[in-house]
């Protein structure tokens, strides 16, 4: 089956097609892992999982999600993500890091946020006002990202991930619904992609060339005026000489939910595979190993993300490959499970 063959980009080598994405655990008080993320990750490393990519991590305090949220800022934060980069290398599986700066939705206890405009994400209250970034604060954050990527090789991560969906501040600048600047970071699609490219380039400088380089993008908005496949596809062929795999999720830049169903965004993560010739991870909703078969055999995507699914089935690569008669190595521990 396509989901058990090796996937190989640059350095790294996966033995499986089946990514755990990043997902909020908000279990970080300290913004350092705790016992929960040993426990947590390890699991999936255990059960089978090809890559593990650790959820959004803040590349500057305010940077982060929640006050619970992981960071990588400090070089203090490198000793104990290397444990984990450690751990889930010895069960088995590559690691790798979701960076972040939440931008407008920052909602960890901070002096000030901001956005690329000073516009509200939401009337609802949950968010203060952000302020609009200044030319120097662009050039801080992007410079943030870069180190936060040195820190995670010195870590021992195989991956580092750019986040640039889900409303977050990359992806803010990209989309015209929340960047109405009026410099060479907005007005037009051009300045709007302007931020993504400073990023990408400014983290390369830190995170070698012959390792991967993934980046999270959300396709569509799912608003009128908003962000479609067929501009995002424009964005990543501006950065395809340094992103190597693109991982295509949607929606977020504002509270317009989604309409989810079973695969609902495999269509985005084919659509720029084909249009951007670059190797993409499908993800949302995805349930089945039939549904990772055709996604994989159809050529739709080159790795497919269970989100939910892994949370609730840390064994799932190993079952369903048992399922059908696939023999891979379990435990030791658990192999009686199966006499």
């Amino acid at each position: 089956m396509k989901t058990y063959e090796p996937f190989k980009i640059k350095d790294l080598v996966l033995k499986n097609r089946i990514v755990m994405p990043p997902m909020c655990m908000y279990s970080a008080p300290d913004s350092i892992p705790t016992e929960f993320h040993f426990l947590h990750y390890g699991a999936r490393a255990l059960g089978g999982a090809g890559l593990i990519i650790v959820e959004a991590t803040g590349v500057v305090p305010e940077g982060r999600i929640s006050d619970n949220c992981l960071g990588l800022w400090s070089d203090d934060q490198v000793a104990p993500l290397a444990r984990l980069a450690d751990h889930v290398h010895g069960l088995g599986a590559k690691i790798g890091i979701q960076l972040n700066h939440a931008g407008r939705k920052c909602g960890a206890a901070v002096g000030k946020i901001y956005g690329p405009s000073a516009l509200n994400y939401s009337d609802d209250g949950k968010y203060p006002d952000p302020v609009e970034m200044s030319g120097e604060d662009i050039g801080f954050v992007a410079g943030a990202f870069a180190s936060a990527a040195g820190r995670a090789l010195k870590a021992g991560f195989d991956v580092v991930e750019i986040h640039g969906a889900h409303g977050y501040l990359v992806n803010q600048f990209l989309s015209p619904l929340s960047n109405k600047r009026h410099d060479g970071y907005g007005v037009n699609f051009e300045g709007r992609s302007r931020f993504l490219q400073d990023v990408v380039r400014a983290v390369r400088t830190e995170w070698p060339e012959e390792k991967p380089l993934f980046l999270r993008v959300s396709a569509e908005d799912y608003a009128e005026g908003g962000m479609t496949p067929t501009e995002m596809a424009r964005i990543i062929d501006r950065v395809t000489r340094d992103v190597d795999v693109v991982h295509v999720s949607s929606g977020g830049v504002t509270p317009v939910p989604p309409p989810v169903f079973p695969g609902y965004q495999i269509p985005f993560a084919e659509m720029i595979k084909v249009a951007c010739e670059v190797p993409t991870i499908a993800v949302g909703l995805i349930t089945t190993l039939e549904m990772v078969e055709e996604a994989l055999c159809n050529h739709r995507a080159d790795l497919v993300a269970l989100g939910r699914e892994l949370l609730r089935n840390p064994f799932f690569p190993l079952l369903e490959a048992r399922k059908r008669g696939i023999e891979l190595p379990w435990p030791e521990q658990y192999k009686r499970a199966f006499s």
